[in-house]
């Protein structure tokens, strides 16, 4: 630019760029910039007619910024002559030879003359020959960082952190005793999370859709801005093993290792999800059922055997909800059933469900048996464990050694995926010994909520939770129940639990407790009296002895998950 075309250039904008949107809130790059670009425009007399600003990287050509300058530039050149571009430095323009080359064509051809207080831009060959240089520095500079960002990041990795954007139930924080930012639990989000993955392990849940339904109805949780979560947010979440403790890096070579921050499962429960998604696919959870009308899918019509579907029927002055079936050749096809009569014949059969309270101390003893010879096991299983895990290591080495020897690229990549499977291997069976002989509850609080729901298991079904009624009809009955209108609910088959408190008495004893146990349940049966008899066979006694405990275990880890339900423990000794 010529001292005359100086001198008659009285406009002037002002641009800056930042690399990305977290330097505007964090640093104040922007405000700088533009300080320096109008003291610079001051001291040549230039008149600063807009301001424009990106916060994108330097190596896109495409700018929201940029194209609003430039737009202005071009309407308002023709009458104002050519108006000057100030950008602090060469690097706030681009850090890419190609998207420097591209802009500043745009900006000549706009109308716009660049300039800068730390470079003087001009058309002749020298001008152009430091430009370029100081651009390829820029790009050069730009590689350079990435490489040393790459390599730090690569290194938090290798040694148990997590250098990315933080994942969902945690966040970035300093611990003392740690090196840099390290993840930590992010609440009442992380204790959210930790029970969809656990739920998903012992099948509270049976299907991701139920894990997304159950996230959605988390108030505290977050979702997008429709208030949902895509069905990939809930794969990723299922397939992370950071949220057991791990982390790990595949695209740059760095497997599964251990962690420093603390995990919200275990390393065994994020195996069970893997292993869970891995086998065969279970039919999705339907996205018709919801909380208006739990039952549905889950009864059947007592005359075609197909589930029952529900609408709301439009009446004079209210909407009603009702339970229907629309089979075609059905005699009750379109013969509605209130909600208010099936749901409540329903929870009738709920509470009539009860063993009595002597029934449930002897199901107490045999529990408590069982678990003492399960601990006293439990010494001979750390051994076998900590044998396995020895066997890993020899295993290890052994790949390792074949590694170092092999030249060829295809057996190295199989022996590095047979490495990662091997080490994954002996982490999981470390987490085992480490834990062998600590059960992951208390056995009272096991126990306490397992009586408590075989008790009462009309509470769980009273609950708020939408997903807490849907666990009690998975709990309480092994198949879908099947109603016949304007008779009631058929025999219904019910879950392990309930069946050994049903079969619990012994009719071909000849000796029997003087006190009876009155059972009085249409589920069971009918009313009929039956006598607990302590004079079994040996057979028969201890298939008793087995199944009882069984099947307490069975729904204890499914209860458990569901501590908000509002079931109520009784105290201990009770």
């Amino acid at each position: 630019m010529t001292k005359h075309e100086r001198l008659t250039a009285q406009k002037a904008v002002i641009y800056c760029r930042v690399s990305s949107a977290r330097q505007v809130k964090v640093g104040d790059g922007l405000g700088s910039q533009e300080t320096r670009c109008r003291e610079y425009a001051r001291s040549r007399g230039y008149e600063i007619v807009g301001t424009y600003s990106d916060d994108i990287s330097g190596r896109e050509v495409q700018r929201r910024g940029m194209k609003s300058m430039l737009t202005f530039i071009l309407k308002n050149s023709k009458a104002e002559g050519r108006i000057v571009v100030i950008i602090d430095d060469i690097s706030r323009l681009a850090r890419n030879i190609d998207a420097h080359s591209q802009l500043r064509q745009a900006i000549a051809a706009a109308g716009g003359v660049l300039e800068s207080p730390n470079i003087e831009f001009g058309d002749d060959s020298d001008s152009r020959l430091i430009e370029y240089m100081l651009a390829t520095v820029a790009e050069h500079q730009r590689g350079k960082n990435g490489e040393v960002t790459r390599s730090r990041m690569r290194a938090r990795v290798t040694n148990g952190y997590w250098p990315f954007m933080k994942p969902v139930g945690y966040n970035h924080a300093r611990v003392s005793g740690h090196s840099g930012m390290m993840l930590v639990r992010n609440e009442p989000i992380a204790t959210i999370l930790a029970e969809a993955l656990e739920g998903f392990a012992t099948d509270r849940f049976a299907t991701q859709a139920e894990v997304k339904r159950f996230l959605e109805a988390q108030p505290d949780y977050p979702k997008n801005p429709r208030g949902f979560i895509a069905d990939q947010r809930v794969q990723w979440i299922l397939r992370n093993p950071i949220f057991a403790g791990y982390v790990s890096a595949p695209t740059w070579g760095i497997t599964m290792r251990k962690g420093h921050h603390e995990p919200l499962i275990s390393l065994e429960t994020w195996q069970t999800i893997q292993d869970k998604l891995d086998g065969k696919p279970k039919v999705p959870a339907r996205a018709d059922i919801n909380e208006e009308f739990p039952l549905r899918n889950f009864v059947l019509c007592g005359e075609c055997g197909k589930p029952l579907t529900s609408c709301w029927s439009k009446g004079t002055n209210a909407r009603y909800p009702y339970y229907l079936c629309f089979q075609t050749g059905c005699a009750m096809k379109g013969k509605s059933i209130p909600r208010a009569e099936i749901e409540g014949e329903f929870a009738a059969l709920l509470r009539s469900m009860r063993p009595t309270e002597n029934l449930a101390r002897v199901a107490t003893a045999m529990f408590r048996d069982l678990w003492e010879r399960k601990v006293s096991a439990e010494a001979e299983r750390q051994k076998q464990l900590q044998s396995h895990r020895d066997k890993l290591q020899r295993d290890i080495d052994k790949v390792v050694s074949l590694m170092i020897e092999t030249e060829s690229d295809a057996a190295r990549t199989a022996y590095e995926n047979r490495l990662q499977k091997l080490e994954q291997e002996k982490a999981l069976t470390i987490e085992r010994v480490r834990n062998c002989g600590r059960p992951a509850h208390a056995p009272d609080k096991t126990l306490r909520t397992a009586i408590e729901f075989l008790e009462k298991p009309w509470k769980l079904w009273e609950s708020e939770r939408f997903s807490d009624k849907r666990l009690c009809l998975k709990l309480t009955f092994a198949d879908k129940l099947a109603y016949v209108r304007k008779e009631g609910f058929r025999t219904a088959n019910l879950t392990l639990p309930f069946k050994v408190l049903a079969d619990f008495f012994c009719p071909e004893s000849g000796m029997a407790h003087p006190t009876r146990f009155e059972l009085v349940t249409s589920a069971f049966g009918g009313q009929r009296s039956i006598q607990l008899s302590y004079g079994c066979r040996s057979r028969e006694r201890r298939t008793l002895i087995d199944d009882c405990p069984r099947a307490i275990n069975a729904v204890s880890p499914r209860l458990l998950q569901g501590q908000k339900s509002g079931i109520e423990a009784p105290a201990p000794g009770s």
